[in-house]
């Protein structure tokens, strides 16, 4: 990624997170938070729980394979390690089926239940 595109993506994810206010005085504009920086918010929680779960997938892999490669034939130790990468994979598991879950509510309702908007002005009815 070069600079312009990481500039770009930095831009878009700060997008209405605050408003740019000139103090009455004069002076230089300020950025304000508003009731528009939960959007950012939950969107930055949003990307940081999904790399963690992302992450915490990848711990629990090498967990289990250094566990089994350690158990030296041990039937309890090798049990263990296998019921650890077999968690991994549920937990894996459990977070596309989530994702399917939210695509699927996505298709039926049209709403998308991944992107939070607080809405600044009333939309007019068609």
């Amino acid at each position: 990624m070069n600079q312009g595109e990481y500039l770009a993506a930095k831009n878009w994810v700060n997008e209405g997170c605050s408003t740019e206010v000139t103090p009455t005085g004069g002076g230089p504009v300020v950025e304000v938070a508003t009731l528009k920086g939960f959007e950012c918010v939950f969107a930055n929680i949003l990307n940081v729980v999904i790399r963690l779960a992302g992450l915490a997938l990848l711990v629990m892999l090498f967990m289990g394979g250094f566990k089994y490669l350690t158990a030296g034939g041990d039937p309890k130790k090798t049990q263990a390690a296998q019921q650890t990468i077999t968690y991994a994979f549920l937990g894996l598991a459990a977070i596309i089926g989530a994702w399917f879950i939210f695509l699927l509510i996505k298709t039926f309702t049209g709403i998308n239940v991944l992107e939070f908007n607080i809405m600044s002005e009333p939309t007019p009815l068609p």
